[in-house]
C-alpha cells in the first residue's frame, strides 16, 4: 500500500507533485508567496494584501453573509455568481414581471433596483491576536475554557478602538490554538444592476451540477452605494454609487493550460487535518447514512414531479436544494476512495509519530473516540436526515421550537408574526399528501436501518414500506400540522391568522397532533439514547483535535500549515488545468459556446437557450470576445482548493487581473474539504469573455463595459 501511495505522488504533473501536494486556503497576511511565484504569479503578496495602500483585497467582499463578490469598476459596480443573487433577483420577480425567466439589465444607474436584505462586507485589517485570546487559560478544561476565551475576546473587542461604521470579530484558527481579529466594514445599500436569464444564469441547474464540462453563465451583477462621504449607510435615494480603493481590471485574453491563478474570498468550510480514523468513518459511514436517506426523498419527489408538473414547479428548488450535498456527497465517498485519502493518512500518521513519539498517544485517544463514538454518529446522521427531508416532520420541529418558546415567556408578538411568516412560506411549497409518501418510506429507511436500542418503541412496526404509506397517509389526514384539519376554524394553510386566533387551543390542539407526537417520539428518544453520548464524546475529540493540529505543526517543519476554512478571507492558488478522473476519461480545461448549443433541449427547465443567444451564435456575432478557436469561452477548470463560499470568487490571473469567476467544483475532486489531492481537485469558473458577451452582445448593456479596464 505504502508503494502504492508513494507512486501516485510521484506520478503527479511535476509542476504540481510538490507545490500542490496539500492544495491551501491562506490567511492573506500570511501567504505562501515563494509557492505562488514558483507557480508563476508575477505580483507581490502585498499587493493582494495590504493595509497602508490599495490592495487587491479592497475589491473583495463577502456577499450576503454566504458568498463572495468583487468590485470591477471605479463605480461601486459588483460582480457574483447568478445563484448568489437569486434570492434578490426572486425578490423582484412577480408573475407579470419575471426577472428569473427574462433576466434583468438597468438600462442607468436611477433604474438600479435596491435589495433590503443585501449587504457587502469589507476586510479592513486582520491581525492574529492569539496571546490576548488564549491568555489565563493554560490547564483550563471545558467548560471552563471556553468562558475564559469568550471573556478575553470580549475584553479584547471593546479595547479595539474602531470607526462607528466598522465591526470587529475574532475567530479561532488550527482548532483553536490560534486567534485572529477582523476589521469589517459593511455596505447595505447594494442595488441589483443585472442578470441574465436563469436559462444562462441556471442552464444545466440540477444535471449539470458539480459536473464537468460545463457551460453555466452564473453570474449576476450589483452595485454598491454609500453615502456622501463614501461610508457605508442604509438605503437612500441621495446615496451615491461607492468609490472603491481598488477594482479589479478585467482580462479578455486568451487562456492557456497550466497558466497561472489565483482565487480570492470566503471559502466556509474545511476538515483538512483529521485523522484517518474520522475520514474513514465519513467514508464509509456516515456520509453514505446521508446519501441513503436523500436517495430515497429524491426519487419519490422525481416519481412524482415526472407524473404532475404543478408538483415540479412547486418542488423545483426543494428538489435541488436536497439533490445538492446528495450528489456532492456520492463524489466526496468516490473521491476519498480513488485518491486513497485513509492510506496517505495513515501513512502521514506513521511519519509523524516516528519523529514525535508522543503523537501516538493522541491518535490512540482519538482512534478509541472515533470508534466508541461510531454507533452514535451513525445514528446522528440517519435521524438529522430524516427529520430534515421528511417535510412533514420538520413541521413538527418548528411547531415544538414555537411550544417551547411560549412556554417560556420567549415569544412576543414579533416572534409570533416571524413564525407565522416562516409557516406561510413553507405552506405554498409544501404538498401534504406527497409528504406522507416520503415520510413513510424514510421511516421505513429509518427503522430498518437504526439499531434497536436508537429505536423508539413500536418503530420496529414501521420497517414494511408498503404498510407505512397507508399507516403515515392516515396520521397525516388527521394532522393539524399538515394543514389537512381545521384549528379554531381554520387549517394552517388557508387561514393562518385564524388558526392562531386562539393561541391555547392551537397549543392543545397541536400537542395532541398524531404527527407532532410521531416527532416527540422520535426527538425523545434520540436525546436519551444516542444525543448525550454523541456529544459529549465530540467535545472529548475536539480537545484532541486541537492538540493534534498542535502536534502536526510543531513536528512536521518541512509542511506549511494553513487553517481550515470558516468563512474567513483566504487566498488559494493553482494553474488552468484539464483532469483525467477515471480511466479512459480526460477533461479539457475549457469549454465554450457550441457545447450550449449541443446541449439545447428546447422548453426544457434545465436546457433551455434564449432566442437571442441562439442567433448571435448562429451568425458567429462574438465580437472581441472569441478565442483561439473562434468561439466564445464559457467556463474553465483549474487546480485552486475552493469549497463552499467561494461561490462569487475573482479567479485572477498572475498580474491580478480578473479572467474568471468561481462558482463550482468537479465533481471527481469534491473530497477536496477533506483530503484535496492535485491529480482530481478542480475548481470551476465562469470565464469572463463569456460574462463580458452576455452583458454585451446578448444584453445590450456596453454602458456597464464602459465601466470596466478591460485588459486585452
Amino acid at each position: 500500500m505504502t508503494k502504492k501511495i508513494l507512486l501516485s505522488v510521484f506520478l503527479l504533473p511535476a509542476a504540481m507533485a510538490f507545490a500542490q501536494q496539500y492544495g491551501g486556503m491562506w490567511i492573506p497576511t500570511e501567504l505562501n508567496e515563494k509557492e505562488m511565484k514558483d507557480l508563476g504569479m508575477k505580483i507581490s503578496a502585498k499587493d493582494i494584501f495590504n493595509t497602508q495602500k490599495s490592495s487587491i483585497k479592497d475589491a473583495v467582499v463577502q456577499f450576503n453573509g454566504g458568498c463572495t463578490a468583487e468590485i470591477i469598476s471605479p463605480k461601486g459596480l459588483l460582480l457574483t455568481n447568478h445563484h448568489c443573487g437569486y434570492s434578490n433577483i426572486q425578490a423582484h420577480s412577480t408573475v407579470e414581471n419575471d426577472l428569473l425567466s427574462n433576466g434583468f439589465w438597468a438600462k442607468n444607474m436611477s433604474e438600479e433596483l435596491p435589495n433590503p436584505t443585501a449587504k457587502a462586507e469589507f476586510i479592513v485589517d486582520i491581525k492574529e491576536v492569539t496571546n490576548q485570546i488564549l491568555e489565563g487559560t493554560d490547564h483550563l478544561t471545558e467548560p471552563d475554557l471556553s468562558k475564559k476565551i469568550n471573556n478575553n475576546i470580549e475584553v479584547y473587542k471593546n479595547s479595539q478602538k474602531i470607526e462607528p461604521y466598522q465591526s470587529i470579530s475574532v475567530k479561532s484558527m488550527y482548532y483553536g490554538n490560534k486567534y485572529y481579529a477582523y476589521v469589517t466594514e459593511t455596505y447595505k445599500d447594494v442595488r441589483l444592476v443585472g442578470a441574465p436569464p436563469q436559462s444562462i444564469g441556471k442552464f444545466g441547474s440540477d444535471t449539470d451540477n458539480w459536473v464537468w464540462p460545463r457551460h453555466t453563465g452564473d453570474f449576476s451583477m450589483f452595485r454598491i452605494y454609500a453615502d456622501k462621504n463614501n461610508k457605508p449607510a442604509e438605503y437612500s435615494k441621495d446615496n451615491v454609487p461607492y468609490v472603491p480603493k481598488h477594482y479589479l481590471p478585467v482580462s479578455i485574453k486568451d487562456k492557456n493550460e497550466n497558466d497561472f491563478t489565483f482565487v480570492f474570498g470566503f471559502p466556509g468550510r474545511t476538515t483538512e487535518y483529521l485523522p484517518a480514523a474520522a475520514v474513514e468513518k465519513i467514508m464509509t459511514e456516515t456520509d453514505p447514512a446521508r446519501i441513503a436517506v436523500r436517495d430515497v426523498a429524491l426519487k419519490t419527489l422525481d416519481e412524482r414531479m415526472r407524473a404532475d408538473n404543478a408538483t415540479r414547479i412547486k418542488y423545483a428548488s426543494k428538489y435541488a436544494s436536497v439533490a445538492n450535498y446528495w450528489k456532492k456527497w456520492i463524489g466526496e465517498v468516490e473521491g476519498l476512495k480513488k485518491s486513497n485519502a485513509v492510506e496517505k493518512k495513515v501513512m502521514y500518521e506513521g511519519s509523524l509519530v516516528a519523529k514525535n513519539p508522543e503523537i501516538k498517544t493522541t491518535l490512540d485517544q482519538l482512534n478509541k473516540l472515533y470508534s466508541d463514538q461510531s454507533p452514535y454518529a451513525l445514528n446522528n446522521a440517519y435521524y438529522t436526515e430524516v427529520i430534515r427531508n421528511a417535510e412533514t416532520l420538520t413541521l413538527a420541529s418548528y411547531f415544538s421550537t414555537y411550544i417551547a418558546d411560549v412556554e417560556a415567556g420567549r415569544m412576543d408578538e414579533k416572534g409570533l408574526t416571524a413564525f407565522k411568516n416562516k409557516l406561510s412560506a413553507f405552506y405554498k411549497d409544501y404538498s401534504a399528501e406527497l409528504d406522507a409518501k416520503v415520510t413513510a418510506k424514510l421511516l421505513a429507511l429509518y427503522a430498518n436501518k437504526t439499531a434497536p436500542q436508537f429505536l423508539p418503541s413500536g418503530f420496529d412496526k414501521l420497517k414494511n414500506e408498503a404498510q407505512n404509506i397507508q399507516t403515515i397517509e392516515d396520521i397525516s389526514k388527521n394532522s393539524v400540522i399538515t394543514g389537512r384539519t381545521a384549528v379554531n376554524g381554520a387549517s394552517l394553510t388557508a387561514d393562518i391568522d385564524k388558526a392562531f386566533s386562539n393561541q391555547d387551543k392551537l397549543i392543545k390542539t397541536v400537542k395532541k397532533d398524531p404527527v407532532y407526537q410521531l416527532y416527540t417520539t422520535m426527538k425523545d428518544t434520540y436525546m436519551k439514547t444516542a444525543d448525550p453520548q454523541f456529544t459529549s464524546m465530540q467535545t472529548k475529540i475536539d480537545a484532541l483535535q486541537k492538540k493534534f493540529m498542535a502536534e502536526q505543526i510543531s513536528t512536521d517543519k518541512d509542511r506549511k500549515f494553513f487553517p481550515d476554512a470558516n468563512s474567513t478571507l483566504r487566498v488559494t492558488y493553482g494553474k488552468v488545468k484539464g483532469s483525467t478522473p477515471k480511466d479512459a476519461v480526460s477533461y479539457d480545461y475549457q469549454t465554450h459556446l457550441a457545447g450550449v448549443m449541443e446541449k439545447y433541449i428546447p422548453g426544457d427547465y434545465e436546457f433551455d437557450v434564449p432566442k437571442k443567444l441562439i442567433d448571435l451564435y448562429k451568425k458567429k456575432d462574438f465580437g472581441v470576445y472569441k478565442d483561439k478557436t473562434g468561439d466564445v469561452p464559457v467556463g474553465f477548470t483549474a487546480t485552486n482548493h475552493t469549497t463552499g463560499g467561494n461561490s462569487g470568487s475573482p479567479a485572477l490571473d498572475a498580474y491580478g487581473n480578473l479572467v474568471g469567476l468561481n462558482f463550482d467544483r468537479q465533481w471527481e475532486g469534491t473530497m477536496s474539504d477533506i483530503n484535496y489531492d492535485p491529480r482530481f481537485s478542480r475548481n470551476i469558473m465562469v470565464d469572463t469573455k463569456y460574462i463580458l458577451f452576455i452583458i454585451d452582445k446578448f444584453a445590450d448593456s456596453k454602458w456597464l463595459i464602459d465601466e470596466m479596464k478591460i485588459v486585452k
